[in-house]
């Protein structure tokens, strides 16, 4: 008989909820600023939101922090090599962080949009463009998903309302998500 002995690992940072709402010519990314090891709110405003492409593209990640980081660099590559072409920049982004051995081993989840088009891209090679104009990602994101899908249609909140309602309702469910949210506009 043989024993496996286990290894305890690192608590992993966990936690974030990231949203993109698109409505009336809009288009809001909110994220959350909570940074969470295990059990442990280590930073309660992190900044997961950036504007890319001189102000033209907004982009939100979940997972971890330099891999994210290094994705949001590689997406700003393509999108000077593509301008104009988001989703041909996520494209490419995508299959080079499906078949680039380095980039294989990132583990985060990026949200990229522009005035016209929301993006989900993941490490397997997903160019995700949402049906109903929300999109999110993160541990609060199904939750963050399904309040904005509600209030999209059957309010007459504008795009960056409902991202803030939202995610004020993903807060108040999801424990690795704070209110402390930093939201970017794109205006039609």
């Amino acid at each position: 008989m043989t024993h496996e002995t286990s290894v305890p690992s690192l608590p992993g940072w966990h936690g974030t909820t990231i949203l993109a709402v698109r409505k009336d010519g809009r288009t809001v990314i909110a994220g959350d600023g909570q940074v969470s090891m295990g059990q442990t709110i280590v930073k309660g405003a992190a900044r997961k939101v950036r504007t890319l492409a001189g102000g033209k593209v907004l982009a939100g990640f979940a997972g971890a922090t330099a891999d994210a980081f290094t994705l949001i660099e590689r997406l700003e590559a393509k999108l000077e090599q593509y301008p104009d072409q988001l989703a041909r920049a996520c494209v490419d982004l995508a299959k080079d962080w499906r078949t680039d051995r380095y980039l294989r081993r990132l583990e985060a989840m990026l949200l990229v949009a522009d005035r016209s088009s929301i993006f989900t891209v993941t490490g397997v090679g997903d160019v995700l463009e949402p049906e109903h104009g929300v999109a999110a990602v993160g541990s609060g994101g199904n939750f963050a998903l399904a309040a904005a899908r509600a209030l999209i249609d059957n309010t007459e909140l504008d795009a960056e309302a409902v991202a803030r309602r939202a995610m004020a309702i993903a807060a108040d469910i999801c424990v690795y998500t704070n209110g402390n949210l930093v939201v970017e506009t794109l205006e039609a």
